[in-house]
């Protein structure tokens, strides 16, 4: 996977393609945040539901200090939340969003940076540093637990997640997992424990979020001309994604035990 080269920029306010800001998130990382939807993403997950920020160098070109000036605005409501950089990929554009993490966490702002982590490269290992060192919270989207099931759930190889994850840790940055629960896909027993086994060999994931399937990106889908791979697959049950939940920290706890023994 080659890297989209970043957009130009000046040499202490970097530029960076926005998709969209929502001003009052309550879903991505603590309290009330402000969140940027970062334009342009490699990842092609079969149950995407924002097919509109995969091109890259489209959006809105923001400066930092224009993503900053809106936290601003309202930043009496975000006493207890922050700013999350969320997709889109915001490891395509890392610069312009290590500067935004750099600037934000000057102004004691609390930084979450949700990923897939598929952009990580291990030769780029001294830029990660300076990303995470103002990274206040990962929350990583971990879509399958085998190599082969990521392959066909995404188009992407697994390992740059899996070395993401593992320098994530190495850094000591708190992570939170979000796994989606697609039925025929992510649903197995055998892919939960996996799940389990991942979390279980990192003491720096802190949560773990478990989230049913849902289609209402297919709309999208249809209004860009795009074949929805999902098509006619019925929304999941909140009770599936529980159960789900209890099954992969079952085996959390097994893999936790063994490691110890």
């Amino acid at each position: 996977m080659k890297s989209s080269p970043e957009p130009s920029m000046t040499e202490c306010n970097r530029s960076g393609y926005i998709h969209s800001i929502e001003s009052f998130g309550t879903v991505d990382g603590p309290g009330i945040r402000l969140v940027v939807f970062f334009q342009g993403c490699p990842m092609r997950c079969l149950y995407c539901h924002n097919p509109d920020t995969w091109e890259f160098k489209k959006g809105t070109l923001m400066t930092v200090d224009e993503i900053l000036s809106v936290y601003e605005k309202n930043r009496n409501f975000y006493k207890n939340g922050g700013i999350t950089a969320t997709g889109g990929e915001p490891l395509m554009q890392l610069s312009f969003l290590t500067e935004l993490f750099e600037k934000a966490h000057g102004k004691g702002i609390h930084t979450c940076l949700d990923t897939s982590g598929i952009a990580f490269r291990r030769e780029q290992e001294e830029m990660y540093k300076s990303l995470f060192a103002s990274t206040s919270l990962i929350l990583l989207d971990l879509k399958h637990s085998s190599p082969d099931g990521h392959k066909i759930l995404t188009g992407q190889s697994q390992d740059h997640v899996l070395d993401f994850l593992d320098f994530a840790e190495k850094c000591s940055i708190p992570v939170i997992i979000r796994h989606v629960i697609t039925e025929g896909y992510t649903d197995s027993s055998q892919e939960l424990e996996g799940i389990g086994k991942i979390i279980a060999a990192h003491p720096n994931i802190r949560g773990l979020e478990v989230l049913p399937y849902h289609g209402m990106g297919e709309k999208k889908y249809e209004e860009l001309g795009i074949d929805y791979p999902l098509k006619g697959m019925h929304d999941l049950p909140k009770e599936k994604a529980a159960q789900a939940r209890k099954i992969i920290l079952q085996s959390v706890k097994k893999y936790r035990h063994h490691s110890k023994m």
